[in-house]
C-alpha cells in the first residue's frame, strides 16, 4: 500500500481551487451525464478556472479523440482545447511506444481515438493479425464494434504478440443506462487466449503518469465519482482526491470503501472545489462533523445530532473507516444514511 490508511475525510481551511494548482477531472458522472452538463458543473468550473486553477479532463474512454471531447465540453459551456483532455488511448499508446520500435505496426481493436494516439507516437495502426503487427492494443470501440474484431485480437495474441488494453472498466454509462465497457471486451479475448494484457488506464500508474506529463501539475487534485478508478488512481498516484456524489457512488459504497477507495474529501458536486472542507474530529467514542456525531455501534453505524447531510456522511465515513482499519466496514449504515436522506 503506497499511502497510510485513511480513517476519515480530511478538512481544509482553503478553497480547494486555491489549495491545488490543477484539477484532474473525470468526465462521465462528474462534468456531464448522458451528454448534458451536470448541475452546477459549468459555473463551478468557470469560477475555478478564473481563480487560476488549471482544469484537465481525464477519461478512460479511448473511443473519442481529445479534439472531439474538447468540442463537446465547449458546446456544454465549458471552454476546452484538445490539450486539456487526457485519454487512456494516449496513456496506452505511450506504454506501447516504450516497448516496440518506432514505426512498428500495431493491431488496433477499438476506435478513432486509439488510432490517433498511436500515430502521435509514431506507430502504424493495422486492422488484421495478418498485417505483420508486433503488438495488439485494445480500447473501447463503441456499441457497433463487430464481434470479428475480438477474434482478430485473439488470433494475434495467441501467436504470442504482446497485448495492451487502454482500460478494463467493465461498464460505461450511456443515455439509456449502463452498457458493457472495454473491460467486458477485454474479457472476451482473455477467455479465448488465456493471456493477460498490460493495462494503462485508471486506476493504474500509466494513466496518472500520462496526466502529470501532459499537465505539468505540481499539486494535483483528482476529482471523480468512481471509487475503483478515480479514487484508487489518486491513491496509487499518491495525490489527494475529491469524490463528488453526482455519479455512481452512493453513501453505502463510500462507507464500505477499502483503504485504496477512500477519498481525501467528499462533496455533493463540483461546487465542492470552490470551498474549504469541514474537519472531522474525534468526539468520545465517535466522530463529529458539523452538528452530527457518528459512532460504530453493535452491528451498525449510529448517528446523532442534526445539520447538513454531507457533514453527517463525513462523520459516518470516519466511524466506518476507523472500525474497518485496512479492511472493509461490515457494519450496517442503512438507518444512519436514511436519516440523512442518502
Amino acid at each position: 500500500m503506497s499511502r497510510s490508511v485513511r480513517t476519515r475525510p480530511e478538512g481544509n481551511g482553503q478553497d480547494l481551487s486555491e489549495a491545488y494548482d490543477t484539477a484532474l477531472l473525470d468526465l462521465d458522472g462528474v462534468v456531464y451525464a448522458g451528454g448534458s452538463a451536470i448541475v452546477h458543473a459549468v459555473e463551478s468550473l468557470a469560477t475555478a478556472r478564473e481563480g487560476g486553477m488549471r482544469l484537465a479532463y481525464v477519461t478512460n474512454n479511448a473511443l473519442r479523440t481529445p479534439d472531439v471531447v474538447a468540442a463537446h465540453l465547449t458546446e456544454l459551456g465549458i471552454p476546452a482545447e484538445a490539450g486539456d483532455v487526457i485519454t487512456s488511448a494516449q496513456a496506452v499508446a505511450r506504454l506501447v511506444g516504450e516497448q516496440v520500435p518506432q514505426g512498428a505496426r500495431v493491431l488496433v481493436i477499438g476506435g478513432e481515438g486509439l488510432r490517433v494516439a498511436l500515430r502521435e507516437r509514431g506507430l502504424v495502426p493495422v486492422e488484421s493479425a495478418d498485417d505483420d503487427p508486433v503488438a495488439v492494443v485494445q480500447g473501447y470501440g463503441g456499441p457497433e464494434l463487430p464481434w470479428g474484431r475480438f477474434a482478430e485480437a485473439s488470433y494475434a495474441v495467441a501467436r504470442g504478440l504482446p497485448w495492451f488494453a487502454s482500460n478494463t472498466d467493465l461498464t460505461i454509462p450511456s443515455g439509456r443506462g449502463i452498457a458493457p465497457g472495454n473491460g467486458a471486451a477485454v474479457e472476451v479475448v482473455r477467455i479465448a487466449t488465456g493471456a493477460e494484457p498490460q493495462v494503462a488506464g485508471k486506476p493504474l500508474p500509466p494513466m496518472h503518469r500520462e496526466t502529470i506529463l501532459r499537465t505539468g501539475a505540481k499539486r494535483p487534485l483528482v476529482v471523480g465519482d468512481r471509487l475503483d478508478t478515480d479514487i484508487e488512481g489518486a491513491f496509487h498516484g499518491e495525490v489527494d482526491s475529491l469524490l463528488v456524489l453526482t455519479g455512481v457512488t452512493d453513501g453505502a459504497r463510500l462507507l464500505a470503501a477499502p483503504p485504496q477507495h477512500r477519498p481525501t474529501y467528499v462533496d455533493a458536486d463540483l461546487r465542492g472545489m470552490l470551498t474549504g472542507q469541514p474537519e472531522v474530529v474525534g468526539a468520545g467514542d465517535g466522530f463529529r462533523c458539523g452538528g452530527w456525531t457518528a459512532t460504530a455501534g453493535a452491528g451498525e453505524l449510529e448517528l446523532e445530532g442534526d445539520g447538513g447531510a454531507l457533514d453527517g456522511l463525513r462523520a459516518l465515513c470516519a466511524a466506518a473507516w476507523t472500525a474497518a482499519g485496512d479492511g472493509v466496514c461490515e457494519l450496517d449504515g442503512g438507518k444512519a444514511l436514511a436519516r440523512l436522506g442518502l
